[in-house]
């Protein structure tokens, strides 16, 4: 394990990217399982989280019993375009978490990310944030959006995403060592275009049916 990266192995996780990795599976199915991996990722990133204890009372006897502390404190912030995949799954977890953009694309021949839109909710300083984005491939881009992110000071900052490649890892963590990464599966490298090996193609063009 390396530090400040939990990969989360749940088997259902698992099944359900082994059959986003194939090749002949479909638009919809494809955004169906991201959409259900978010939401199951989202489990184990949240796990965290503080709880309150309220007095409620049940059919037979009150008691004092755990809600959520910080529920409404959360951001999830979306890598457009393809972080949208995972987002909608998170949402439904955590319905009224609140939901920033940040559009960022790579230039083909540098890999360097180009900005071209990004809004926040207000009071982030606030806030609790989960950048998600389905790839950490070069990591030029998520150390870019976390960049940005840090610029209005959140209470903290978590990344999730789906696969990521070990020098993506590396270079998101030269930049910010403080920010944990949570992801499905490292594989194995990144070919001479920057794409994970053995990886799953471009994610958001498999979300939306463009190439």
């Amino acid at each position: 394990m390396l530090p400040k990266v939990t990969i989360i192995d749940h088997p259902f996780v698992q099944h359900k990217l082994t059959l986003m990795r194939q090749a002949d599976t479909s638009t919809a199915k494809f955004r169906q399982l991201m959409k259900e991996v978010g939401g199951l990722l989202a489990y184990e990133v949240t796990r965290d989280l503080p709880l309150k204890y309220e007095p409620i009372k049940t059919p037979i006897a009150p008691m004092l019993a755990p809600m959520l502390a910080s529920e409404k404190k959360m951001v999830i912030v979306s890598i457009m375009r393809a972080g949208q995949g995972l987002l909608d799954g998170i949402l439904e977890l955590i319905p009224s978490a609140r939901v920033g953009h940040i559009g960022l694309y790579r230039e083909p021949t540098t890999y360097i990310p180009i900005e071209y839109y990004f809004k926040l909710p207000y009071d982030v300083e606030h806030r609790d944030i989960l950048v998600v984005d389905p790839m950490v491939a070069t990591g030029n881009t998520a150390v870019a959006a976390v960049d940005r992110i840090k610029e209005v000071n959140p209470l903290s900052i978590k990344f999730l995403c789906l696969l990521a490649a070990p020098q993506g890892i590396s270079n998101f963590h030269e930049h910010h060592p403080d920010v944990p990464i949570y992801t499905a599966a490292i594989d194995e490298q990144l070919d001479e275009h920057g794409y994970i090996v053995p990886g799953l193609g471009d994610a958001g063009d498999r979300l939306y049916g463009t190439k």
